[in-house]
């Protein structure tokens, strides 16, 4: 009887496949399919080499998908096929670290629900440990400085492994072998209490008992966490939280909150399924709640005149102690001043935070690069990231089409990230955000460097917004003079649109629906109400809304009674615009402005025109009484939707609109009925919550309306306005019942913090509009 045939496969697994665990649980199948050979990581990704008969090749090959560990993510598995060596054994090897890395980095990860058990078993040698981690949780992109991720290639590098932690780190049956982060109280890193001068106070659990009386007394207490530091207070103390913003200088943007559990979130929130999931996700995200009518828990100074509250969960040991100890949620904000990035070392932290902070929680693991928390929420079922960073960066997203030379794009000027493209991949860095300040520019800067170097390349091309003042175009314009290599200047909408449709992987045509607040057009003027075709030759502008001034332009942004007057303007040149009405408008400027504004309005510049729907909102909120000047990007338009959301059930009735064709083939929407219908119903004693949602539902309505008449089936909602979910849902239910194929941002933010992304694709494809020629990279 002969022996049974061996056959001997290759396979380079990519995707998320290092870090996670991936090597022990290769082991384990083979071992349990009798299979020899070996198992190592590479820069690529890992390499299997695997002999056996031929039926439990198939086997394994099937498993190494269906089975992989809950944090890996297999990108692909390309088989060789190799002569039998005839080998008895299944090996782990060491790593290689040859080549250029193509190897994921994986995001950071919250503590599994192993490690929590063991944190808080008073048996368990780790019991309490802050840094208790295993390969399915702990940190990785915060902590990576080169690939592969091995440990000497972390900060973890400083602390050797004591013999128990080592011994389990050698082991493949073991959950942390080869966890990078893997430490214990007698071998890793410590935590320590400040004061504001950086004597210490007291160290180990006594530092964090300490820090949890600090906390209930109400002063603010900054915590060095995974990849950065928060300032923490009671989110039940007005008092603390009142002072948190002045020495912040946070004005009235809300405050995220980290709650010690699911339930004290349930207390607070009203929470779907799928929000409860992505709370208790890996990514452990911000997620944007509803507040539940009547809940105490939480004070109103945390996120004032909004229905909403930004929620999270403890997703590190230290916040699980800290939050168990306190048992009651907590005001968890960046420790940083406003515009500037977030402290990661703790003396850069006790400098630049000491006239904020009253005592300061630190401990001693190197953090490589910052990493904040990311945002997001639900809408119509679906996940839609806000602020993409921790949980998420640098995961990339994958095209349809090959970039033929490395492409880095710098993004805009608010809510900032940087895209490398490489192959089929577009990494996108961590959330930088708003390039207002020098440190923040150096952030960008650093972070671009720091990308490029993790994988080894050299772009080949640079893309920007087309804005010629943005910080991040003048870094763009100086690399590539430096570099020698072409810059590609993308159109801002236009990026927005592409990369939703990079998400999704969508093929042209497309109509890209882009609102929101600010964008270059290509006529020099501020576009951010745009309907662009999107084909394989190129795009146009095949809609807009009706273009209206903003007196003192860039102004506007912060004052919406700005907007407010010049969407009274253009109502004039129609309809004449009651006195009372006027009245009201220049009752909210200072009696000194007054005149300066009457002589710019209706002289012959009355200031920068623009299609902006982002400033639609914020005119028709100050005309309704809503917000006449905002503290913080945004505002005026998000306590319009918290309004909108309070009218009853049925809602209020559709506004009068009409649409316009133009002589160069566009439509516009003439919104100057709806205005007059909104101030008409106003007076007619019509609430405002009403005609908050009926402003909405015009406009979903009218988006349908332009979409039906320019007849392309597939249309992709992006811009800053979609992060309403109000507006969003309301037009994509309008449009998918109209028969069109409507896709939202789910994994990209629809904010600027997609930009970066539509750059690359557009450079891809050779889609774009700039001083240069196109340079299709496909």
């Amino acid at each position: 009887m002969g022996l049974e045939p061996r056959s001997r496969q290759r396979l380079l697994v990519t995707g998320a496949v290092q870090g996670v665990g991936f090597r022990p649980f290769v082991y384990r199948v083979a071992t349990e399919l009798g299979l020899a050979g070996f198992v190592r990581n590479t820069t690529e990704g890992v390499i299997i080499e695997v002999e056996g008969p031929p039926q439990a090749l198939a086997t394994f090959a099937r498993r190494l998908v269906a089975e992989a560990p809950p944090a890996a993510w297999v990108e692909q598995v390309a088989v060789e096929e190799r002569p039998p060596k005839g080998e008895s054994r299944f090996r782990i090897q060491h790593s290689d670290d040859s080549g250029r890395p193509v190897a994921l980095v994986l995001p950071d990860l919250a503590t599994c629900a192993q490690c929590l058990s063991e944190l808080f078993d008073p048996t368990d040698r780790r019991y309490r440990y802050p840094f208790i981690n295993c390969t399915n949780c702990g940190p990785r992109y915060s902590i990576i400085r080169r690939l592969p991720y091995d440990r000497p290639n972390t900060t973890m590098a400083r602390f050797t492994m004591c013999a128990a932690c080592r011994a389990e780190y050698d082991d493949p049956a073991n959950r942390r072998f080869h966890a990078q982060p893997n430490a214990c109280a007698a071998c890793g890193p410590g935590i320590a209490l400040w004061d504001r001068e950086g004597r210490e106070l007291a160290r180990g659990d006594a530092a964090l008992q300490a820090a949890v009386a600090w906390i209930r007394r109400g002063p603010i207490v900054a915590v060095k966490g995974l990849g950065g530091s928060h300032l923490l207070v009671d989110a039940g103390n007005p008092e603390a939280v009142q002072e948190l913003r002045r020495r912040k200088h946070r004005g009235d943007k809300a405050f995220a909150v980290m709650f010690p559990s699911l339930h004290h979130v349930k207390a607070t929130c009203l929470v779907s399924p799928e929000e409860a999931a992505a709370l208790c996700s890996p990514a452990a995200p911000i997620v944007l709640l509803r507040r539940r009518p009547g809940a105490h828990q939480v004070c109103p100074e945390v996120a004032p005149n909004l229905d909403t509250i930004g929620a999270f969960l403890p997703y590190t040991p230290l916040h699980h102690l800290l939050l168990r100890a306190l048992d009651t949620p907590v005001v968890a904000t960046s420790g940083n001043l406003s515009d500037e990035p977030i402290c990661i070392d703790e003396t850069e932290a006790l400098r630049r935070l000491q006239g904020i902070a009253d005592v300061f929680l630190v401990h001693n693991r190197p953090i490589e690069r910052p990493v904040d928390d990311s945002v997001i929420h639900v809408v119509q079922g679906r996940t839609q990231v806000l602020r993409r960073s921790r949980g998420y960066a640098p995961l990339p997203i994958l095209l349809h089409t090959s970039a033929a030379t490395p492409i880095l794009a710098l993004g805009g000027h608010q809510k900032v990230t940087i895209a490398l493209a490489i192959g089929q991949r577009v990494f996108l860095s961590q959330h930088i955000g708003d390039l207002e300040s020098a440190p923040a520019v150096e952030f960008l800067e650093r972070t671009a460097h720091d990308l490029c170097a993790l994988y080894q390349v050299r772009p080949g091309v640079l893309a920007c917004d087309l804005h010629p003042d943005y910080h991040s175009t003048h870094v763009a314009e100086a690399w590539a003079e430096e570099w020698g290599i072409p810059l590609v200047r993308v159109q801002h909408h236009l990026a927005h649109a592409l990369a939703c449709m990079a998400e999704h992987q969508l093929e042209p045509p497309v109509l890209g629906v882009v609102w929101d607040g600010t964008g270059y057009g290509l006529d020099g003027t501020v576009w951010g109400g745009e309907f662009l075709e999107i084909t394989d030759q190129g795009f146009q502008r095949r809609g807009y809304l009706y273009p209206f001034p903003l007196p003192g332009g860039e102004q506007a942004v912060r004052e919406p009674r700005r907007s407010a007057l010049g969407l009274l303007r253009q109502i004039a040149d129609e309809v004449p615009v009651a006195p009372d009405i006027w009245e009201r408008a220049w009752a909210t400027f200072p009696r000194e402005a007054r005149r300066v504004l009457a002589h710019m309005l209706h002289g012959p510049r009355p200031g920068v025109w623009t299609t902006s729907a982002g400033r639609l909102f914020d005119g028709v909120a100050s005309l309704l009484g809503v917000r006449d000047v905002c503290t913080y990007e945004g505002q005026a338009a998000m306590e319009l939707e918290a309004l909108a959301r309070q009218a009853p059930a049925a809602g209020g009735e559709p506004l009068a609109y009409r649409l316009l064709s133009t002589d160069d083939g566009c439509w516009q929407v003439d919104w100057r009925p709806a205005v007059a219908d909104l101030l008409d119903r106003q007076k007619q004693g019509v609430s405002t919550p009403n005609l908050a949602y009926s402003f909405h539902l015009t406009l979903a309505q009218a988006i349908r309306e332009v979409a039906h008449r320019v007849g392309i089936s597939t249309v992709v909602l992006s811009g800053g306005c979609f992060q309403n979910r109000l507006l969003t849902a309301q037009t994509a239910t309008l449009l998918q019942e109209a028969g069109f194929r409507v896709y939202i941002h789910e994994k990209v933010p629809p904010n600027d913090g997609g930009l970066a992304l539509g750059q690359a694709f557009a450079v891809v494809r050779g889609i774009h509009r700039g001083d240069e020629p196109p340079h299709p990279c496909s």
